[in-house]
């Protein structure tokens, strides 16, 4: 059961209509803990068209008259959760109230635990800490300073890297980032429909910024890079078949995507890794520096 809303407060599932202030408060709130702004209206638009999000049941906004002041949303089957309360609206029971409501609608969908990334040391972090919430792992955010370049890597005989063009080379794609991502203890597994929302079919992706090494016709590889609005090149999500790693072929991809973000205008570079992947050492090797550190808290939840 969720307490009740602090005085003068209404909520409500969020709606399409609810996406530009929705991102608002997302952003509001990353400023705030973080420091720096990396969420883009794209990604909320992205994640709430991925086919197993139901906004209606999924989400919720709370609001003062008719601004939102907070928002939260469940997805993965209920593991994983995102809220965000406006800055100038923290101190009222917003927060409180949405931890609840998403440890609730976890409960509800059949999660055995609930959890959420946040800003390693930040209100939020120390909020789901009080809250009985402990970390399961620790990411970090990594940046290419300036005037560096990933050193190209030059790919042994047979593989050769190229951009994803149709239907099958997305789901070859999907299945290469599925089987390594598959690997990470607790992952909850992603449909093709899904990953393509927040991929392929992104707003504004376009064909460049999905690219595959493969080997005797078959996608082994696989880097998608997002062109944000301030300039970054961020390299979301990097992967390799098992059978193939330890020859070069995600340095071949990491330099790949930042290189054709910079053709298309980037003048930063970044992307996030975590201590699942056991990657870390392979950034840092070629150049690039920590600059966040984001952990993710979880809670186990009660079972009737």
């Amino acid at each position: 059961m969720t307490p009740d809303l602090p005085s003068g407060l209404t909520a409500r599932p969020l709606v399409l209509d609810d996406l530009d202030d929705t991102f608002a408060v997302y952003a509001a709130d990353e400023l705030a803990d973080a420091g720096i702004l990396a969420i883009e209206r794209e990604d909320v638009e992205g994640d709430w068209a991925r086919p197993s999000f139901d906004l209606a049941r999924d989400s919720i906004g709370v609001l003062e008259g008719r601004r939102l002041l907070g928002v939260a949303e469940v997805t993965r089957s209920g593991g994983h959760a995102e809220g965000a309360v406006l800055p100038g609206a923290r101190g009222r029971g917003i927060g409180s109230w949405l931890a609840a409501w998403t440890e609730a609608r976890a409960a509800e969908l059949g999660a055995g635990s609930v959890g959420q990334n946040v800003p390693a040391g930040s209100t939020a972090d120390r909020f789901l800490a009080d809250r009985g919430y402990g970390t399961s792992h620790t990411a970090w955010v990594l940046q290419l300073p300036a005037g560096r370049q990933v050193p190209e890597r030059e790919l042994p005989a047979g593989y050769s890297l190229t951009t994803l063009e149709g239907p099958d080379q997305e789901r070859a794609a999907h299945r290469v980032v599925q089987d390594a991502f598959g690997e990470w203890e607790g992952r909850t597994p992603e449909t093709f429909e899904d990953w393509a929302a927040t991929t392929a079919r992104r707003p504004g992706t376009q064909p460049w910024q999905l690219r595959a090494v493969e080997h005797e016709g078959s996608v082994v590889g696989v880097a998608f890079t997002i062109l944000d609005t301030t300039g970054c090149g961020y390299v979301h999500q990097l992967a390799v078949d098992r059978a193939h790693r330890g020859q070069g072929l995600a340095q071949a991809l990491l330099a790949d995507g930042f290189g054709n973000a910079r053709a298309h205008g980037a003048s930063l570079f970044e992307l996030s890794t975590d201590t699942r992947t056991g990657a870390l050492d392979l950034y840092l090797k070629v150049g690039m520096e920590v600059t966040q550190t984001w952990v993710h808290r979880s809670r186990a939840l009660a079972r009737d």
